[in-house]
């Protein structure tokens, strides 16, 4: 079981710029648990997902295993968790097994041009994630490949699994129309928190990770954070203590900072979680992705020495599976005996040492930390940290007094791109585009 480490923001241990105890009891903490076990939100169905039947995507992460190549095409959500998932619990498929994964969450034509030079579509399965049924830059993707397809002479309904809503948008009906092999999005989940669902558990199954080890997790997880008592709910505790350190100390910051190369995605993941989840109505804590050890060589002077307005939360690895020793190494450089005192230790060794250097120094100079400890990076594991974090992010969101599931500012930038590529009904929103171009002169 993951395990969360809370002394570090606490007045003990960096002064002033810590919590006290009293402090959590300025807050009533428990609305926020309430709003979240009577379901006072439609989009809680994230918290049912470990429950879910997963028949249909073991049959179709079966089918596409059988695959040379497999391409995702999604964004947000449907991108950052899928790759998470590869990258935390598979790091070096591409290189050792088939199919090999081309996750294309974006719009750049080189990109998608540099997949398809790569790839035999005749050897490959598309997998098109969109809940709406309707973002322009997956549906775009998806066109290109239905295109390329056909002109090639394939069959559509043996190369494309779409992920999109059980019963609306346009993604559903040409699943409909075209007898399309297709895994569903739940009505009650939102796209940034439905990694757990057929949109990252399909490329799980096709890549051999076991879904019901990520889902066993989160059952494990949820049922110590659905409760009331921050002394043994972890989640509550993290929100309330974010919560506090913002309003309370001007802690605006949030940097999540694994140790572990297999979590650096994982770290993107939570900031769109974090940022599109809290970022409303002039509120909101900016997250920053970060990987140790790497960043203490870029980062870790700014937030030691630089504005007081972040908080750093580790994440530390017992186990990382595999180790290599240090050797001792004759050299005839004579300044070589200066790392002869790096001789016979193991590097699983150092970057705990180095997590640990970090976190004692940062409370060495007053600046709240929190360190979670996972044994190690499994599918148990990271089923945990997934579902801890979209509880955190739940309960954050109703501490500030926001709704923590819709995103009317991305909305905002969805409707004036339809409106510029021509979409019917957004005619509003090309004019307002136009103007706005119109308007910017000062170019030097």
């Amino acid at each position: 079981m993951i395990k969360v480490d809370f002394t570090n923001v606490m007045v003990d241990s960096i002064g002033q710029r810590g919590l006290k105890s009293s402090d959590y009891e300025l807050i009533n903490y428990t609305l926020a648990f309430r709003k979240i076990s009577s379901r006072s939100y439609a989009e809680l169905g994230f918290l049912d997902l470990w429950k879910q039947d997963l028949s249909e995507i073991k049959r179709l992460g079966k089918y596409a295993s059988g695959f040379d190549n497999m391409i995702i095409l999604g964004i947000g959500g449907s991108a950052l968790g899928p790759r998470a998932i590869m990258e935390a619990l598979k790091p070096f498929h591409n290189f050792k097994a088939k199919p090999k994964v081309f996750i294309y969450d974006n719009v750049d034509p080189l990109t998608l041009s540099e997949i398809l030079d790569l790839v035999d579509l005749k050897n490959t399965i598309i997998n098109v994630i969109t809940k709406s049924g309707s973002t322009a830059e997956t549906m775009a993707s998806f066109m290109i490949l239905w295109q390329s397809l056909k002109d090639k002479g394939l069959d559509i309904t043996k190369h494309v699994i779409a992920t999109t809503d059980t019963q609306k948008g346009d993604l559903r009906k040409i699943v409909n129309d075209y007898k399309l092999m297709s895994l569903e999005v739940p009505s009650n989940v939102g796209g940034r928190f439905s990694v757990l669902c057929a949109v990252g558990l399909l490329l799980a199954e096709t890549i051999g990770i076991d879904s019901t080890e990520l889902l066993k997790g989160v059952s494990d997880i949820d049922a110590i954070c659905l409760n009331d008592n921050i002394s043994t709910n972890p989640a509550l505790r993290f929100a309330l203590t974010c919560y506090l350190l913002h309003t309370i100390k001007g802690i605006n910051m949030t940097i999540l900072f694994p140790y572990s190369d297999q979590l650096r995605r994982f770290s993107e993941w939570f900031c769109q979680l974090w940022a599109e989840s809290l970022g409303k109505e002039g509120r909101g804590l900016t997250p920053y992705p970060s990987v140790g050890t790497t960043d203490q060589h870029s980062q870790l002077q700014l937030w030691m020495e630089g504005p007081a307005d972040k908080l750093v939360v580790f994440i530390a690895i017992d186990d990382y599976g595999r180790d290599i020793t240090i050797p001792s190494i004759e050299c005839k450089f004579n300044d070589f005996a200066n790392q002869s005192y790096l001789s016979g230790h193991k590097l699983s060794n150092l970057i705990k040492v180095e997590q640990e250097a970090s976190e004692i120094a940062l409370t060495k100079n007053s600046r709240p930390n929190i360190t979670i400890k996972i044994p190690k990076i499994d599918a148990y594991h990271f089923g945990q940290l997934f579902s801890f974090f979209e509880l955190c992010t739940a309960y954050t969101g109703i501490l500030l007094n926001i709704n923590p599931f819709d995103q009317p500012g991305v909305e905002e930038g969805k409707n004036l791109t339809y409106g510029m590529m021509g979409k019917k009904g957004y005619d509003a929103k090309r004019q307002e585009f136009e103007e706005y171009r119109k308007m910017k002169r000062l170019i030097i």
